[in-house]
């Protein structure tokens, strides 16, 4: 008798992803929640949009695999319509957030680079995985995947803050937040090995990890076309310091 293959259950996500939540609780706590208890919260009204529609989008990666889960399909796929209108909101935020953070007038430092194209990045990611999702909204498989993607891709911007604040050396801290990444990805890859369907998509965005991070380990980032790109970017009037 032909040996069953053990699926992975992707309708238990949404219970893993309350440890997404630790995980962002631990990586921005002191520069951002903290600060509402101390009174020192002087954070822009791009920051708060930011974290408002970020955390209602966890919100809704915890829920929808819970109703999966319950069997609740009608009220799943009611919620999942939000989707279309958070992740633009999202994009939206992601560019008014990095747009106001780089100086409008004046030199672009390195920092200002990689932060732009850290941004860059996450956007990619987001748009590569929701188009995955949706296109295959009808595969369970596919779609859940998607779906988790643009949970995993809150690791890196969470993770790095922590590393930052326990790793005195910066560039050993980005190096240890991308093994961590590395390391999630290829569990999951590992994990789903023997499955017969739906196994490209990890792999894809793994890829897609690679050549960016390939891109600020080999300085990529500081050629004239980067510079340039992101000088022009901050010229354009959609924020305000």
């Amino acid at each position: 008798m032909e040996k069953q293959v053990k699926k992975l259950r992707f309708d238990l996500s949404g219970y893993y992803f309350f440890g997404l939540i630790l995980l962002v609780c631990l990586g921005f706590w002191p520069s951002y929640f903290a600060k509402f208890f101390n009174g020192t919260a002087n954070f822009s009204y791009y920051f708060h949009f930011h974290a408002t529609v970020l955390i209602l989008w966890m919100s809704l990666l915890i829920i929808q695999p819970i109703l999966i889960r319950k069997k609740q399909v009608a009220l799943h796929r009611l919620l999942g319509k939000i989707s279309y209108l958070l992740i633009p909101l999202i994009f939206i935020s992601i560019l008014l957030l990095t747009h106001s953070r780089i100086p409008h007038q004046g030199p672009l430092t390195d920092n200002d680079l990689v932060g732009a194209f850290n941004s860059c990045k996450d956007l990619v990611i987001l748009a590569t995985a929701f188009f995955i999702a949706i296109r295959y909204k009808k595969d369970y498989q596919l779609h859940a995947r998607g779906m988790i993607v643009t949970g995993l891709a809150f690791i890196e911007p969470a993770f790095i803050r922590f590393a930052f604040r326990v790793i005195s050396d910066p560039f050993v801290a980005y190096l240890t937040t991308i093994f961590t990444l590395y390391v999630v990805f290829l569990l999951i890859i590992y994990c789903e090995r023997k499955q017969a369907k739906a196994r490209w998509v990890f792999p894809l965005i793994v890829g897609l990890y690679m050549i960016a991070h390939g891109m600020v380990l080999f300085d990529i980032l500081y050629f004239p076309f980067w510079r340039d790109f992101v000088f022009w970017f901050s010229h354009v009037p959609i924020t305000t310091i």
